[in-house]
């Protein structure tokens, strides 16, 4: 509403208007009622400006930052934490770039392989790749799902991919596991032992919890996010091994008492800087491979490698790549079902059981006592 203020020494009214943060001000010529009904006025016929402003900016000119917020929002609840960071920092550097308030009606595909060739310059194919595949999927989701967002051509998918000079991931030479294996006892065994036989990603297998290991249907079940639709399992049979260590570790883990009796495997380190951590899940197990391999004098390799391990193994015994993508679940969405569904779980039991099977020995489990972190 209008206000009197003191301008060089005289009172006068001055029209206030603020709407969504934006200001606009006017004085009148004195104190009069005259100038006090002038600034009423002219206050409510600002005010209305300024919104009819407002709405046609919001709902017609999207930004950059208005996109982004809008997929980031419904990406985090979609994907997994590590899937939103990566899409997360696509859209944090194009934002850099072209500037937040842009009308995303203003990029073109000229602008998209512009700013995408500068970004080549200075990071990798591979990287600039990622950048671009999410840009595109995020660009193909406001399409569908955003108010008066260009319907045109997708400026990012426009955009051919860049070379990408790819190193072959590194697996670990099978003599090597079984290396690092023999210094391992208790939960650690039965860990490695977990991730040879079920080709788990890390988190897959961490997660895993107590309801999801069925030791009448002889399977466990694995979750994962890396797929479309987000969290899915799938199931796969159990292994006698990978039963006898189960079934020995669910023993152990009875006995405990931790705070976390869910839980397949969680923290048993009681040292000083592992103490609060102590009988609650795992998360990363960051430095747990590299000490091993040291030990062992081996190469250092991580969980993932042994996940490539086992198709290795299965390949050099033989097995159909398409026992090996079923064992994996390394396809496209629903292709691990597809799999399960035309081989049948038992023919996937018997290339585990004969192609994972150690030849000539039997690896003893540790007694009772043998808990290790």
């Amino acid at each position: 509403m209008p206000t009197l203020v003191t301008k060089r020494g005289s009172l006068r009214w001055r029209g206030n208007v603020q709407v969504q943060g934006v200001m606009r001000q006017k004085l009148f010529e004195d104190n009069s009622r005259k100038s006090e009904r002038a600034a009423f006025l002219w206050e409510e016929e600002t005010r209305k400006a300024v919104a009819e402003e407002l709405a046609k900016t919001l709902t017609v000119c999207l930004t950059v930052l208005d996109w982004a917020n809008a997929y980031l929002n419904q990406a985090h609840t979609r994907f997994s934490h590590k899937t939103y960071q990566e899409k997360r920092k696509a859209f944090s550097s194009v934002i850099k770039e072209v500037g937040p308030e842009r009308p995303v009606a203003e990029i073109d595909a000229a602008m998209a392989s512009k700013y995408l060739s500068r970004m080549a310059r200075s990071r990798s194919g591979y990287s600039v790749n990622k950048d671009r595949k999410n840009l595109a999927a995020g660009w193909t989701w406001a399409r569908q799902f955003l108010a008066d967002f260009p319907q045109g051509q997708n400026p990012f998918g426009a955009v051919p991919k860049f070379p990408e000079e790819r190193h072959d991931r590194y697996v670990p030479p099978e003599e090597d596991f079984w290396k690092v294996f023999e210094l391992t006892e208790g939960q650690d065994r039965v860990m490695l032992t977990a991730f040879l036989h079920l080709a788990a990603r890390r988190n897959e297998l961490l997660g895993l919890i107590w309801a999801d290991v069925d030791f009448n249907g002889n399977r466990v079940r694995l979750w994962t996010r890396k797929r479309k639709g987000g969290r899915e399992c799938d199931w796969l049979p159990m292994t006698r091994d990978l039963r006898t260590s189960l079934l020995w570790w669910r023993e152990q883990r009875l006995s405990m008492d931790t705070e976390d009796r869910e839980h397949v495997f969680v923290s048993l380190d009681k040292t000083p800087f592992c103490e609060q951590y102590y009988g609650k899940p795992f998360t990363v197990r960051q430095q747990f491979m590299k000490r091993l391999c040291d030990r062992a004098g081996v190469e250092r390799f991580g969980f993932h490698a042994i996940r490539h391990l086992t198709a290795s193994i299965l390949y050099a015994k033989g097995y159909s790549v398409a026992d090996i993508q079923a064992i994996l679940r390394h396809q496209n969405p629903n292709t691990t079902t597809r799999y399960l569904k035309s081989l049948g779980v038992e023919q996937v039991r018997n290339v585990l059981e004969d192609g994972l099977a150690r030849p000539g020995k039997v690896v003893p489990l540790p007694n009772k006592k043998a808990l290790g972190a």
